[in-house]
């Protein structure tokens, strides 16, 4: 399981400052950053939904519910951490 204190010593190699979603350390899969743009926290959408269904013990659509209004929904500036949402293919020719 990743820690805080693992996170941070991460970033603090890279020497650049971050922003982390306090309660999603074990949702976070990495970061990304574009040219001459600070890096980005990455976490994992499907992740954090699992947290809060079993560390919260909470409904998993009132998971989802709490992380697009609260997380997807939130900006807190150019630093604001990018959660990547699953790609969902429908193909109708099968």
């Amino acid at each position: 399981m990743t820690t805080r204190k693992q996170i941070d010593s991460f970033f603090d190699e890279l020497e650049e400052s971050r922003l982390l979603m306090d309660g999603f350390d074990e949702a976070i899969i990495g970061y990304s950053q574009r040219c001459n743009e600070r890096v980005l926290a990455v976490y994992s959408y499907e992740k954090m939904v699992e947290v809060l269904v079993s560390r919260d013990r909470i409904e998993y659509e009132e998971a989802v519910e709490y992380i697009d209004f609260n997380c997807v929904g939130a900006w807190v500036g150019d630093g604001t951490p990018i959660i990547v949402m699953p790609l969902l293919i429908i193909d109708g020719s099968e």
